[in-house]
């Protein structure tokens, strides 16, 4: 016997681990769709005259462990220091079970957002929790389920002040022991909405009839605690809103906002259990009282009924956010944090009320000890009333304290010139006490303080909070394990099946690139650490940087905006900068198609910019003649125009550099939205064909996980002429800054680099050309079943397709939602729903989906065809189908059944798994009781059952 050396590289290269189809596979789906080749196909898809002349190259491809090896090189350059600089983000402890069963677990970070209720009922339940959560520990009556990080929570709300304010006075007030980033952010965001700001003293310098609303920090950037209940009755008399930043751990000691007069309350829930991860995700909250609910922005969980009357969760008083109405807009937010909010809620879940005050005591207790030892060395410690952050007056030893604390593997918070601000947290040990006693001169190691409370009496904390069973339940590890994996059985994830959603790209989240964000290099980083300790977050931002720039012919890259949306405003607000750069201050007109995303007016609104829409042609192109005339018209005054390339009806426009030709004329910026990227890396360069700036969903094209609905990172790329207008940096307080920290969600960006590392440019380059193949490979597979709208003139799609079902209402009274919730009992997620055109499916498989599962789609999708034929043929009751009483739960196998059709027909249609089948946990939900009886909270105890004994 002979035995040949084998060359076995199981994932050596990027095509067999984000790619699905195998070569055999693709050749025959090429030969389905006539092609010769997959280049063939591709020069036929994509026009010529945008095609980029150079391949992409970085060099071989790393394999996992090469990745993993260089990526650990990098964060060992990382010095982790105990950061006591507080500022907002504070050393937490996340329970392992927690860490690894929700954090870490495919079946909570792949999800996508809960638009489709019915297969979303775990992570709505947990969501949940964290509004009652918020609700509780506020003190207020209404919740949502997060925005992106407590600044632009802030400018959140101080945008519904002005909407929700009886008083008409022009200016909003701030208070200025706000956190300076979350100053910078207001700052950025009145500006172009022509809000003027105060920013002072509320005890001295607020004049509540001079302002509609103010904002105050509770506890203070330096640690202050103040009762504000005085200064928001003067609000109230003067009919201003009266909005706070509060810290939600020290809510569980001091008085509730609710309790003082506040109108709005919002803050960061990153303290519970969320690592600082050099700025991020975490989840910010926001808290209202219940006459203005539905002028909050975000997403608010609420509770309704299914078909059998059951209890089921949905989102709220919206079917997308309430508050993206185009040009006539209020926010722009179209994403969350869930991810990071459901963590939060189960840490609030495993510990408890009880838990959370004694970690809150325990802080304090320790806050409180290190001033006694500062005062005992000799310093003055401010203020005479706080929770875990003081202020020490040291003049002229400020740099070498702040230097001997660093020497000590400490870092403390530089203020002025002349004091430093120290704020402990969970994971502040007595060592570390000791070690700043050490860098002041003290050693009083030795030293016995009795425990004692600097908390202020009349701002104390009297009510309960946390009172529900389900921050009650028995906390055993086994018992929240469990409850933990009830909830991801509930929903339907990218780990079980396909989600094949247009413009939304849900792709794979390959576990290597997951593995480094709970490195203790990344994840424990402060974002305000000294430059020098980070030099391993510099030199991956660089290189993801870089390597952004090379795939998209932009000049440069701020990595400050945290999802699509700041992508968008910041993008919008660097063409505006240039702008007045250049005396054109009055350009103020943005061109938007039809098509565009709702974000794409709403950011143009926020960014103090007047939207003209232009229309789409029959085939879904910008109706080229109708944009040269609104161009014409703007002239002068034109600032830039919005389009997403592709086109968001799936097709690539011959006209692209037409477009940004015309708009350049007459002296606009061109925006391309970066939703459709991932039919253009390695393809054309949206630099090079005439675009100015677009924003980068890392969460869509470079493997960010949705989480839910958030984590997000939107990055945006500029050509060089608007590079020293970007994002400035949010630490400084000044205008500029789009989100708190200046890399956005930094703990994330390892993701993306280790996705551009283990696929290099060729690697890129294929995903692309593969996800353009299966969506070609849909289209033809379901060609004569539905009609695709929108195609090439040789009958071809970019990377996704949208399939027409408007017909079937009149012809089966069957409509797109009666398919989507049909698509459940196959076990798929639905495609996008009725967007960009109402009552039509758009459909984006990736090139992370193998033939096998596409097949199962079009399955499907075929089947449900042949359900509406049946009533369309009078076989198949028109009322009573499978179709309009879907989705079929378990109940549906039990008890009587007098359907027209077969219960093995509603359970195992064709595409579901029979051993594997996916379970939807409620019947179909009913979103007009919900909404009659609008509930955002835990309901009472009975409806828990096993989950709260």
């Amino acid at each position: 016997m002979s035995f040949e050396l084998t060359d076995y590289l199981p994932y050596d290269f990027a095509n067999r681990r984000h790619i699905g189809p195998s070569p055999a596979e693709m050749a025959e789906m090429l030969a389905l769709l006539g092609a010769e080749s997959l280049d063939s196909l591709i020069d036929e898809i994509v026009p010529k005259g945008i095609r980029q002349a150079a391949a992409l190259d970085w060099g071989k491809a790393l394999s996992e462990r090469e990745m993993l090896y260089r990526m650990q090189g990098v964060a060992d350059k990382n010095r982790v220091h105990t950061s006591l600089i507080g500022q907002g983000y504070y050393g937490t402890v996340l329970p392992p079970a927690i860490q690894r069963n929700i954090l870490e677990n495919p079946a909570w970070y792949t999800a996508y957002t809960p638009y489709q209720p019915e297969i979303s009922q775990g992570r709505l339940e947990a969501l949940l929790n964290f509004q009652t959560m918020v609700i509780d520990l506020t003190g207020l009556d209404t919740a949502n389920a997060s925005l992106l990080d407590e600044a632009t929570a802030a400018a959140e709300a101080m945008t519904m002040a002005k909407r929700v304010a009886k008083s008409k006075a022009p200016a909003f007030f701030v208070d200025h022991h706000c956190h300076p980033q979350t100053i910078a952010v207001i700052r950025t965001r009145a500006e172009p909405l022509g809000i003027g700001l105060v920013v002072g003293d509320p005890f001295a310098d607020l004049d509540p009839e001079a302002v509609f609303g103010a904002l105050v920090q509770y506890p203070g950037t330096y640690g202050d605690v103040h009762d504000f209940t005085e200064v928001f009755a003067r609000l109230h008399e003067a009919r201003a809103i009266a909005c706070i930043a509060a810290d939600p751990l020290a809510l569980a000691l001091l008085k509730p906002p609710g309790e003082m007069g506040a109108d709005i309350a919002i803050g960061s829930t990153q303290r519970f259990g969320m690592p600082v991860g050099y700025g991020g995700p975490h989840a910010a909250y926001m808290a209202t009282r219940d006459a203005h609910k539905r002028a909050m922005p975000g997403r608010i969980v609420g509770v309704s009924v299914d078909a059998r009357g059951n209890r089921a969760y949905r989102l709220a008083l919206q079917t997308r956010e309430q508050h993206i109405r185009r040009e006539k807009a209020t926010s722009n937010v179209c994403t969350a944090q869930a991810l990071p909010a459901v963590i939060a809620s189960m840490y609030a879940v495993f510990h408890g009320p009880e838990g959370l005050k004694a970690i809150a005591q325990r802080i304090h207790r320790k806050t409180v000890r290190l001033a006694k030892g500062l005062e005992k060395i000799g310093f003055t410690v401010e203020p005479a009333a706080f929770f875990d952050t003081i202020t020490v007056e040291v003049g002229p030893l400020q740099g070498v304290i702040l230097a001997a604390a660093r020497q000590n593997g400490v870092n403390l918070r530089k203020v002025g010139d002349s004091r430093i601000g120290i704020s402990l947290d969970e994971r502040t040990r007595s060592a570390i006490v000791e070690a700043v006693w050490h860098a002041f001169g003290g050693d009083l190691a030795d030293t016995d303080f009795a425990p004692d409370y600097r908390l202020p009496k009349e701002a104390l904390r009297d009510s309960d909070y946390l009172t529900h069973p389900i921050f009650h339940m028995n906390r055993a590890e086994s018992e929240m394990t469990r409850y933990m994996r009830r909830l991801a059985d509930r929903d339907l994830a990218l780990d079980r099946a396909m989600i094949p959603l247009g413009s939304c790209t849900m792709k794979l989240n390959a576990s290597a690139e997951m593995m480094p964000i709970t490195w203790r290099e990344f994840a424990q980083m402060h974002p305000y650490a000294p430059a020098d300790q980070a030099e391993g977050y510099r030199e991956l931002i660089t290189e993801l940087s870089d390597k952004l720039c090379r795939i998209t012919g932009y000049d440069a890259i701020s990595m400050q905006p945290n999802s699509g949306a700041q992508g968008e405003f910041a993008g919008l607000m660097t063409i505006r900068a240039w702008h007045r750069s250049r005396g054109e201050a009055e350009r103020d007109v943005c061109l938007i198609p039809t098509s565009a995303h709702g974000t794409n007016p709403a950011s143009a609104v926020m960014a103090g910019m007047r939207v003209v829409v232009v229309k789409s042609a029959e085939n879904g192109d910008i109706d080229l003649a109708d944009f040269r005339a609104r161009a014409a018209e703007a002239g002068d005054r034109l600032a830039a125009c919005m389009i997403t390339y592709p086109s968001t009806h799936g097709v690539f426009e011959e006209t692209v550099r037409e477009v940004c030709d015309i708009t350049h004329e007459h002296g606009g910026q061109v925006y391309l939205d970066g939703a459709n990227l991932n039919a253009l890396v390695g393809l054309a360069r949206p630099g090079d064909f005439g675009s100015d700036v677009s924003h980068l969903n890392l969460h869509k094209t470079f493997c960010i996980p949705h989480g839910g609905g958030g984590p997000g990172m939107g990055p945006i790329g500029v050509k060089a002429h608007l590079a020293p207008h970007l994002p400035s940096d949010p630490a400084t307080g000044e205008a500029g800054a789009v989100s708190a920290t200046a890399y956005g969600s930094g703990s994330i960006l390892p993701i993306s680099w280790a996705y551009c590392l283990m696929m290099g440019g060729a690697g890129l380059t294929q995903a692309t050309r593969v996800a353009i193949l299966n969506a070609n490979y849909i289209a033809k597979r379901l060609e004569g079943a539905y009609d695709v709208l929108f195609h090439s003139a040789e009958g071809h799609v970019a990377h996704e397709c949208i399939i027409d079902t408007r017909p079937f209402q009149h012809s089966a009274g069957i409509t797109v939602d009666d398919i989507a919730k049909r698509l459940m009992d196959c076990g798929f997620h639905a495609p996008t729903m009725s967007w960009p055109i109402p009552g039509t499916l758009m459909i984006e498989p990736t090139e992370s989906e193998t033939k096998a599962e596409i097949d199962r789609f079009c399955s499907a999708m075929l089947a449900i065809r042949e359900e509406i034929r049946a009533i369309e043929e009078g076989r198949a009751d028109r009322e009573n189908n499978p179709l309009k009483r879907a989705p079929h739960t378990v109940e549906d196998l039990v008890g009587e059944w007098d359907r027209p059709y077969s219960r093995e027909a509603a359970c195992f249609p064709p595409g579901a798994f029979r051993v594997d089948k996916y379970w939807v946990p409620v019947n179909r939900v009913d979103n007009a009781h919900g909404d009659r009886h609008f509930i955002c909270a835990c309901p009472p105890v009975e409806s828990y059952g096993e989950a709260a004994e």
